[in-house]
C-alpha cells in the first residue's frame, strides 16, 4: 500500500486507537513494581505514543503531500537515474513512462477526461534531466481537434515538494478540466513538476556557476522539448508558468528573465528574492551580478521588461510576503502588464492556493493563445 494510501492512514489511526485501548486495560495488571510490569509500562506507553504520531504524520501528508511515496520519505527513490538512460538510448527528449487518468467523471476515456502522462524530459543545453507529469485535456484525443494545438502552462511546486502534489493535493487536472467544461478558460496542457531539478538541492531556479542550470532547464530545455512532443507551439503567446511558494519565485522570475519563451508568468504566494541557505548550498560562488539577477525587485529596476503579463497573490492577514507584493506591482513598468489576488486572509498554505487556483488559470488562460 502506497504512503497516501487511505488504507495506510485508516490502519495507522486503528493501531493508535488499538494500542490505547490496550494500555488503559492493562494499565493495572502492569501497575506492580517488578521489572517485568515497569517494562510493560514503557512499552506499551512508547508504542502508543509512536503510533499517534504515525497516524498525526500520515494524516498530514496525506492533506499536504509532503512525500508522494515510501522511497521519497525515506530518500531512496532512484527512479530517476534509469529513467533516464531510456530517454537517452532512444534519442528523444521526451520519454512517456507512465500514464494516470484525472480524478474526474468518465475517467476511463481519455476523450471525456483527458490524460495524465509520466515522462522523463532530457534537458538538452542544461544537462538535467527530470520526471515531470503532462495533463492532456480531453480535447487533445477528440477527433475534431486532432490537428489543432493547445497552449500550454508549465507548473511548479513549491520546495521540497513533489510533483505529485499538483495532482493530488492541488488538483491542478481536474480544476482545469471543470473550468474547461464551464467555458471559463480553454483547454490547455499542463507540465507540472517540482522545481528541484536537482535533488535534494534547492537551486532556486538559477544557473549555479559549475552547478545544476535550472533556469536554462526550465526557460528553454522544458518548453522546446515539450512543444517537440505534444501539439503544442513554441512561441511566447502559446506558454505561460505558474507555481506556488518557491514555484512561484520561479514563475514569475522565468518569465521576466525569459519573456522569449514565457508571455505569462504566476507567482502563488512567492517570495521575490533568492534564498541562501543550507538547502541551497552556494549558489552565486561570489558574482553579485548573478545574485543581483536573481533578485525580482531589483530585476524590475535594472532589466528591461518584456510584453509579459504577470500575476502576483498574497493575502492581508497570514501571509509574510504582502509588502514585497505590492512593491513588485508598483515597479512593473510597460510594455509588461501585472494583475494580482489578495485574500483578506490566507495562510501559505494548500488550502490558500486551491482558492487561488481557479482564478489565476482563468487568467492565464485568457492570455494564452493555442495558435
Amino acid at each position: 500500500m502506497g504512503l497516501t494510501s487511505r488504507k495506510v492512514l485508516a490502519l495507522a489511526v486503528l493501531l493508535a486507537v488499538a494500542l490505547f485501548v490496550a494500555t488503559i486495560w492493562l494499565w493495572p495488571r502492569l501497575s506492580r513494581r517488578t521489572a517485568r510490569a515497569v517494562l510493560g509500562r514503557i512499552g506499551l506507553t512508547f508504542a502508543t505514543q509512536v503510533a499517534i504520531f504515525a497516524a498525526v504524520g500520515l494524516a498530514a501528508n496525506q492533506y499536504f503531500l509532503f512525500y508522494g511515496t515510501w522511497g521519497d520519505l525515506f530518500g531512496q527513490e532512484q527512479e530517476l537515474g534509469s529513467v533516464v538512460g531510456h530517454a537517452v538510448a532512444d534519442g528523444r527528449h521526451v520519454t512517456i513512462m507512465d500514464t494516470q487518468r484525472p480524478a474526474v467523471p468518465g475517467a476511463v476515456r481519455p476523450a471525456v477526461a483527458g490524460e495524465i502522462q509520466k515522462v522523463a524530459v532530457a534537458g538538452a543545453a542544461s544537462g538535467i534531466d527530470s520526471t515531470a507529469y503532462v495533463y492532456l485535456p480531453p480535447e487533445y484525443f477528440q477527433p475534431q481537434f486532432a490537428k489543432q494545438t493547445f497552449p500550454a502552462a508549465v507548473v511548479l511546486t513549491g520546495y521540497p515538494g513533489v510533483a505529485e502534489n499538483l495532482i493530488k493535493g492541488l488538483n491542478y487536472p481536474t480544476t482545469a478540466w471543470q473550468l474547461a467544461r464551464r467555458g471559463s478558460m480553454q483547454p490547455m496542457i499542463l507540465v507540472m513538476l517540482r522545481p528541484t531539478v536537482a535533488p535534494p538541492r534547492d537551486t532556486e531556479c538559477v544557473d549555479v556557476p559549475g552547478g545544476p542550470q535550472t533556469e536554462t532547464f526550465l526557460g528553454a530545455d522544458l518548453p522546446r522539448a515539450v512543444s517537440a512532443t505534444y501539439r503544442v507551439k513554441a512561441a511566447p503567446r502559446n506558454w505561460g508558468i505558474i507555481g506556488n511558494s518557491t514555484g512561484g519565485y520561479c514563475a514569475l522570475k522565468i518569465a521576466l528573465h525569459h519573456p522569449e519563451q514565457y508571455s505569462v508568468g504566476a507567482g502563488l504566494s512567492a517570495y521575490y528574492k533568492a534564498a541562501e541557505d543550507p538547502t541551497t548550498g552556494d549558489l552565486f560562488h561570489g558574482d553579485q551580478r548573478l545574485r543581483d539577477r536573481a533578485d525580482l525587485l531589483w530585476s524590475l529596476d535594472h532589466v528591461r521588461q518584456g510584453d509579459s503579463s504577470l500575476l502576483v497573490t498574497s493575502s492581508r492577514k497570514g501571509e509574510r510576503n504582502l509588502q514585497d507584493t505590492e512593491r513588485f506591482i508598483r515597479k512593473v513598468k510597460a510594455p509588461a502588464q501585472v494583475s494580482s489576488i489578495i485574500l483578506g486572509s490566507g495562510a501559505h498554505n494548500f488550502n490558500t492556493w486551491r482558492r487561488e487556483i481557479p482564478p489565476a488559470l482563468e487568467w492565464m488562460s485568457g492570455r494564452l493563445s493555442a495558435n
